[in-house]
């Protein structure tokens, strides 16, 4: 399984704020970029072409949401950060992903690292960078990838009006955002929490070493999501003290639920790292407990057998009972001219297998 996150960063002894474009397959997509404009009472909603136009919705009194899916164009982003004066070093974090998230303060805005977790259409397990830059009237967002995200609730949610998003401004757009990214890492643990359940059962019944680095993987999956759950709690609590101004008294209400989110999935994160971990313990077990099995079966297969063998050693031994001129030698094996010595030898043999056997039985070696 690969890394949900994937990292980039500049090559080492670059200069800072050094923006390079994120390559996908070997190539350079042109993001998509997306406004959406709204306040009470109007909601516009389009593509945008020439990101130039974006100065006007600047210093309006709606709200500015822009949303740009990809990392390709590094031009596009200098030209964003001239018009809403954003920083080169939050820039160059946006493009070098899996950074830990955090919340930075800036004179113009406040700048917001996220990691989001989804599932894609064949389940698998997912996850990218969202960076946040909060102005007054302004949110702007930028993703990894056009593919998915987690905001079409929210984007629904202020097309149909319900709720408070369209009466309220830009902090609240922005936990409405933080709240989805957060909701959206249930389903995933639900998931994850069903199979490993799934798993805990089959290495009860027959352990293989395929379940083990199924197990693996999810282990290694919770800890990277405990990586950027646990620094996104402090995130939410940094939203809750900011004292800039861009994070409303109201707003700050709302951010607390995020917050006890974000608590909850601590918990649930530790507690399926703990069962995989158990579960690991469960199978190293189970292989023991089957090769003591193996162990017993086989000690208990030699045990008959070294009788037995040591019947036919005695036996096989070349000691004759007389001499070459016919003189008997006593206590020189005469057995061995017994007329029925062979099927009396096997009897005795047999005798004492099965008397073993029953030995075994009865002290429940068997």
């Amino acid at each position: 399984m690969a890394s949900m996150f994937a990292k980039r960063h500049g090559p080492p002894g670059s200069s800072p704020a050094t923006l390079l474009p994120h390559l996908v397959d070997g190539q350079i997509r042109k993001p998509e970029i997306q406004i959406i404009e709204y306040d009470r009472d109007s909601l516009e909603e389009r593509e945008v072409v020439d990101l130039e136009e974006l100065a006007a919705h600047l210093d309006n009194r709606k709200v500015t949401w822009i949303n740009i899916d990809g990392l390709g164009d590094v031009e596009a982003l200098k030209i964003l950060g001239e018009k809403f004066h954003l920083h080169p070093l939050a820039l160059e974090d946006v493009l070098n992903t899996g950074q830990r998230p955090k919340v930075e303060q800036s004179p113009d805005y406040l700048f917001i690292i996220a990691q989001m977790v989804y599932q894609d259409n064949s389940r698998a397990i997912r996850g990218e960078q969202v960076s946040f830059f909060l102005g007054k009237n302004f949110l702007i967002t930028v993703q990894e990838e056009a593919e998915y995200d987690v905001f079409e609730p929210v984007r629904e949610r202020i097309r149909s009006g319900r709720g408070s998003i369209r009466k309220s401004k830009a902090d609240y757009l922005t936990y409405a955002l933080l709240d989805s990214i957060i909701d959206h890492y249930y389903p995933v643990l639900e998931d994850v929490g069903t199979a490993i359940e799934e798993l805990e059962t089959d290495l009860l019944e027959k352990p293989s070493r395929e379940m083990l680095v199924i197990l693996h993987d999810y282990k290694r999956s919770l800890t990277q999501m405990r990586r950027f759950v646990w620094p996104l709690r402090d995130v939410i609590n940094g939203l809750l003290h900011d004292t800039s101004g861009y994070i409303t008294t109201p707003s700050k209400i709302f951010l607390r639920d995020c917050y006890d989110h974000t608590v909850q999935l601590m918990d649930l994160v530790e507690s399926y790292k703990e069962l995989t971990s158990g579960l690991m313990e469960l199978y190293h077990s189970s292989v023991g407990l089957r090769t003591n099995e193996v162990m017993r079966v086989l000690t208990v297969i030699t045990s008959i057998f070294i009788p037995l063998t040591f019947i036919a050693g005695v036996y096989g031994m070349n000691f004759a009972p007389q001499t070459a001129d016919g003189r008997k030698l006593p206590y020189n094996m005469p057995e061995l001219y017994l007329p029925h010595g062979y099927i009396d030898v096997m009897a005795i043999m047999a005798v004492i297998a099965v008397v073993q056997l029953i030995i075994f039985k009865r002290m429940k070696w068997l």
